[in-house]
């Protein structure tokens, strides 16, 4: 997960990151469908975590923009 600390922030790395979540949470979705997924609350917290890297990167945006 990418730390909160605004000077160090890459949004390439971010946003890299961000699509590796958005494909784990698909992959979370289609082992649900299948009944083979245990922990469903995995899937809340990929949830979480991408809203959390959202808004991480629409805040640096806010900063440049600033």
């Amino acid at each position: 997960m990418i730390k909160k600390n605004s000077k160090t922030f890459d949004p390439n790395k971010a946003k890299s990151e961000l699509i590796d979540k958005k494909k784990t949470l698909m992959n979370y979705m289609f082992q649900k469908s299948s009944g083979q997924l245990e922990k469903t609350s995995n899937i809340k917290n990929i949830k979480k975590d991408i809203a959390r890297l959202k808004t991480l990167i629409a805040k640096n945006i806010g900063e440049k923009n600033a």
